[in-house]
């Protein structure tokens, strides 16, 4: 069986390091950009500053994952870290998950919190029709209004209205009503809730230097860099690339954005259900600074604004991921914000950056625009796959169809599930469409998110 690989991040990796292990000999992969890791690379600077395309920490459902990353990077190659995020909110630090620490607010705000959640606590059980009465419903008025719905606006970049239900499950943190009330009563953060309460980053060269390094095990022969495909033959089974270059295929994985893919090829049919799969764009806003952060922000990792002061949906103080992130960690320190756009939510390109800087001074993160060393921009055109209303029904007949042409979609964006898209997530699609393709083994990741999310990652460790 000849498998052709289209794209070299976690997923496509994780399909050609699967083919490796199994000692399948006829495959190949090809990657439009220069070199691995998709929307997980990294990029340095011209002052010596290491980005992230994106604010990424390493957490794992899977035993599989977590033995490919200690092979990438050794065992001295990690820093771990314990999550310390908070939520920047009515002049105060709340700390995360929001709806466990209402106790910080000011105490006209938690009151409104607590009487939104015990008039929802006596609600009728009714299936909301969107990811909007999700919220209302499960959260009450005061948390929706303050906090659920503004936040959630500011990261997908449309309105909850538009969004659906189905992705939910372990991101994002129900509310119980005990544990508030006695975190409330007692003024006891809770912040022990979520997957990645716990995470590790790597030492040098941020997370894209994990992906370079599982790419560089691969037989080097077989990658194509630089290559982008134009055209997708299903009846032929052929990939055109940009340089007239041909390749047959038996089974084609394909990690490529779904509708982009649909667009190239010869499936017409497909197209209209493609029309239902919607997105959202990220500005990237790394800053530089001199000097070290302030006492109170020296130890958190992650930060959130639901208030239109800072346009940034998250803030990540990166230099903290890692000292290697800076040139001199007792010189500099770094930020990194994050602005979503969408037809719904448009920004200003050309005025983005200066906002963040702005909208970091206003929220204390920075003191003074003087503390400012540069600032580093970077668009990245599809950055969330958005669980909108129809993606559901989308999918169940998109990715079907191409099955039946021998072409399996899988990835962030390949797949288009949010609720599957983290890079242990991705490269297990890769692994297990493989599996399928070699053993007919069935794949649990793509279809069946809540299982692979309730995993501990011991479970995964003979998987494959």
């Amino acid at each position: 069986m000849k498998i052709l690989i289209l794209g070299a991040g976690p997923a496509g990796l994780g399909a050609a390091r699967r083919l490796v292990d199994a000692g399948h000999q006829d495959w190949e992969l090809w990657e439009a950009e220069g070199g691995p890791g998709g929307l997980s690379r990294s990029e340095t600077d011209e002052h010596g500053f290491t980005w992230d395309i994106g604010g990424h920490v390493m957490f794992s459902h899977y035993g599989t994952f977590d033995s490919v990353m200690d092979e990438a990077l050794g065992e001295g190659g990690w820093i771990d870290h314990e999550r310390e995020s908070w939520i920047r909110i009515a002049g105060a630090w709340v700390p995360y998950p929001f709806q466990y620490n209402i106790h910080r607010l000011p105490p006209e705000d938690c009151l409104r919190c607590l009487k939104g959640l015990l008039a929802v606590h006596c609600a009728d059980g009714r299936r909301p029709a969107n990811f909007e009465e999700f919220i209302r419903r499960s959260f009450g008025e005061g948390l929706a209004e303050l906090f659920m719905l503004p936040y959630n606006f500011k990261v997908w970049a449309y309105p909850p209205s538009r969004l659906a239900t189905g992705w939910i499950g372990d991101r994002v943190a129900m509310p119980d009503l005990n544990k508030i009330a006695e975190s409330v009563v007692m003024k006891q953060d809770n912040v022990s809730w979520g997957p990645n309460n716990t995470f590790r980053f790597p030492k040098f060269g941020g997370t894209g230097a994990i992906w370079r390094a599982v790419a560089g095990g691969l037989p080097q022969e077989k990658l194509h860099f630089s290559q982008r495909a134009i055209r997708v033959d299903s009846k032929r089974r052929t990939v055109t690339f940009e340089d007239g270059v041909q390749v047959g295929y038996d089974a084609l994985i394909t990690t490529m954005p779904l509708d982009e893919l649909i667009a190239m090829s010869d499936l017409a049919e497909l197209r209209a259900p493609a029309e239902s799969l919607k997105y959202s764009s990220v500005h990237v806003v790394g800053v530089g600074l001199n000097g070290k952060p302030a006492p109170d922000l020296a130890t958190k990792c992650w930060m959130y604004f639901p208030e239109a002061v800072n346009p940034c949906f998250r803030v990540t103080l990166f230099s903290n991921y890692s000292p290697s992130n800076v040139p001199d960690i007792d010189r500099y320190w770094s930020l990194m914000g994050e602005v979503s756009e969408s037809p719904a939510k448009p920004v200003d390109a050309d005025a983005v950056t200066d906002e963040v800087v702005q909208g970091m001074i206003a929220t204390g993160l920075i003191e003074k625009r003087s503390d400012v060393h540069h600032t580093w921009t970077r668009r990245v055109e599809r950055a969330y796959p958005t669980p909108a209303l129809g993606r559901d029904e989308a999918l169940h007949r998109i990715l079907p169809e191409l099955e039946r042409h021998g072409i399996y979609s899988r990835g962030r964006f390949g797949a288009w599930k949010y609720e599957v898209s983290n890079m242990d997530h991705s490269l297990m699609q890769g692994c297990e469409v493989v599996n399928r393709l070699l053993y007919g083994s069935p794949e649990l990741t793509l279809w069946f998110p809540a299982v692979v999310n309730q995993m501990h990652p011991v479970y995964g460790k003979d998987w494959l």
